[in-house]
């Protein structure tokens, strides 16, 4: 099969590419060609400097040879998504879209953009979407920044009413080696630096949100992509079961053998920096049998293993955001007035 990534050289990609080409798939990547990971022998590259986000320009060189199935990493909003499914529309048989669970209503009910009571969990793909678009305009710097435009709603609408058959896959938090988001650090550095302890947020202690490993989210997009019978469906993507915040860093914990403890405290207790932005009254745990009943989709990575490789990485690199020891000495006072 002929596979055209829009993108995929950054995080999540590469793991897919790897999955792709170990079936036997032709695969061509179109990218700016900023980041040239090392990507299986005979992938082909099409750069342009055309393709940075949103995508909107298409060479017609993706098109020669015709690719049976376009994947697009990273649609933004509704023009990039637009863009594509026009130009691939006649050309490839169906494309597969990348997006996000912050398109459901309980996510705006996090960030209090959506008024009302936590939405019940978990959350199917038939869960109602957010009435309040472009979450992340506020922080944007202006409409030259990408982010002002970001609207996986609109994107998905615009796939799924176009001429070319699409699936749309919702990603969780997606942790691993290479994470830009080093979503699991800050327990790992703690526990790497001997800490006795970790404190949370009274809410966020109990607070769910659905994660994926990298490696098996490349393999349930690699599962979406390779199967047409995801043509027209929607699919959430991450762990079968989640757990609250507290049980994830134990099992980190685990893992690290760590023997410290977490320790939930009211926000006022906390230290400014570990204090979020949110109240974490509203979960965000998405229902995932939908792609494991119908695409027959499964984990190949044990949770421990993911989280050795995790841990491994993130001690192997360094990060703006680590805490140092101003940071620790405010956790300690914290910790003492709580005792």
């Amino acid at each position: 099969m002929r596979v055209l990534l829009i993108g995929g050289t950054n995080f999540i990609g590469p793991h897919v590419i790897a999955v792709l080409h170990r079936q036997g798939h032709e695969l061509t990547v179109y990218h700016r060609g900023l980041h040239e990971p090392e990507l299986p022998p005979g992938v082909d590259h099409i750069h342009s400097s055309r393709a940075g986000v949103p995508v909107l320009h298409f060479p017609a060189a993706l098109s020669e040879p015709k690719p049976e199935i376009v994947l697009h990493m990273f649609p933004v909003g509704q023009d990039d998504a637009q863009a594509a499914a026009a130009w691939f529309a006649g050309v490839a048989r169906r494309i597969v879209a990348l997006s996000s669970g912050d398109v459901y209503r309980a996510y705006g009910r996090l960030l209090g953009t959506e008024p009302g009571p936590p939405e019940p969990n978990p959350i199917g793909e038939e869960a109602p979407l957010r009435e309040a678009y472009f979450p992340y305009r506020q922080t944007a710097t202006g409409p030259a920044d990408w982010t002002y435009h970001y609207e996986k709603i609109l994107a998905e609408r615009a796939f799924l009413d176009s001429s070319l058959p699409a699936t749309i896959l919702r990603l969780p938090a997606v942790y691993g080696p290479g994470d830009p988001h080093h979503r699991l650090r800050p327990y790992i550095k703690r526990m790497r630096d001997s800490r006795p302890f970790v404190l949370l947020d009274t809410l966020q202690a109990e607070w769910r949100w659905t994660h994926g490993y990298v490696e098996d989210v490349a393999n349930a997009i690699a599962t979406a992509v390779t199967d047409e019978r995801a043509a027209g469906k929607v699919y959430n993507l991450g762990e079968a079961a989640t757990p609250t915040t507290t049980e994830r860093i134990r099992r980190i914990g685990e893992v690290m053998r760590w023997p410290g403890r977490v320790i939930p405290l009211s926000r006022d207790r906390l230290p400014p920096h570990l204090q979020t932005p949110y109240e974490a009254r509203q979960d965000l745990v998405t229902e995932t049998r939908r792609i494991r009943d119908e695409l027959s989709y499964r984990e190949s990575v044990p949770e421990d293993e993911g989280l050795r490789r995790t841990i491994q990485w993130e001690c192997s690199v360094e990060a703006p955001a680590d805490p140092g020891p101003l940071e620790y000495a405010a956790e300690d006072e914290a910790q003492r007035g709580a005792a």
